[in-house]
């Protein structure tokens, strides 16, 4: 029996592979419609490049103005919240609420859709399906998992 690597222990790490749907983002846009409705924002912020798609739709939706940077009062939105660095530099940002499609842990000061498990690698449907495993390299070696 050979010993594990550690390079097989950080690719271990993350596996499992979920593709995520146009149905299932508009179903996302529902569901975070309904949770904003009755609120006034001063705009919807998404957070580039995978909050944009989420931002347009809930602009349209909401009939909330897109905003290029996030505001007083505004709404935050992102494909994903993992490790936190992106949306914490906005965390402080006065009357602001947090929306994100997944969260791979549980929501603290942000809302959250689904909760994902750490190991699961989602493509969105606005991603390069084929040329996702590139993506997912240059992600892990920037966060030093592989």
């Amino acid at each position: 029996m050979h010993p594990i690597s550690q390079r097989q222990l950080k690719e271990e790490k993350i596996k499992m592979i979920k593709y995520f749907t146009w149905s299932e983002f508009d179903e996302c846009v529902e569901h975070i419609s309904k949770q904003c409705e009755f609120l006034e924002f001063s705009g919807i912020y998404g957070v580039p490049r995978g909050g944009l798609c989420l931002a347009v739709a809930l602009s349209h939706k909401l009939k909330i103005k897109l905003i290029s940077e996030p505001i007083k009062n505004s709404l935050i939105v992102d494909d994903i919240y993992e490790t936190g660095i992106t949306l914490e530099t906005f965390k402080d940002i006065e009357g602001t609420m947090f929306f994100v499609l997944f969260s791979k842990i549980e929501p603290k000061w942000w809302n959250a859709v689904h909760i994902s498990e750490k190991k699961e690698w989602i493509v969105f449907p606005w991603e390069n399906a084929i040329n996702f495993n590139n993506e997912r390299n240059e992600y892990m070696k920037k966060r030093g998992l592989i």
